[in-house]
């Protein structure tokens, strides 16, 4: 049951990943850190936050909340893809290849007869 649930989920954490780690980078972009953060970089204020004096204690908290989030999806993605049921193609065939045991004889050819 949890991963035939967790196989129809997988498409889902496919579209969620990346959402969630572009947030999460922009996120991470947008606090202030000891050298003032990217609001320093761009000529802003160093020592003073953007959004207010409080707004390192919100986005920390979010950080923290995004992370374990990412990383759940991260794992959910990862169980979902081990359960064998989600079928994804490479493109290069099932893998699988053929060697025969022994060679085929070869055939000796008939002579080309001369156009002379």
């Amino acid at each position: 049951m949890f991963h035939s649930l967790l196989a129809l989920l997988v498409p889902v954490f496919m579209v969620l990943l990346p959402i969630v780690s572009i947030f999460m980078i922009l996120l991470i972009l947008v606090q202030r850190g000891r050298g003032g953060g990217l609001v320093g970089a761009f000529g802003g204020a160093g020592g003073q936050s953007a959004f207010g004096a409080k707004a390192g204690d919100v986005f920390t908290k979010i950080t923290i909340v995004t992370v374990c989030f990412w990383l759940l999806l991260c794992i959910g993605l990862l169980l979902g893809l081990k359960t064998g049921t989600h079928s994804r193609s490479s493109g290069f065939g099932d893998g699988r290849t053929t060697v025969p045991a022994t060679p085929a004889p070869i055939e000796p050819s008939a002579p080309v007869p001369s156009t002379e």
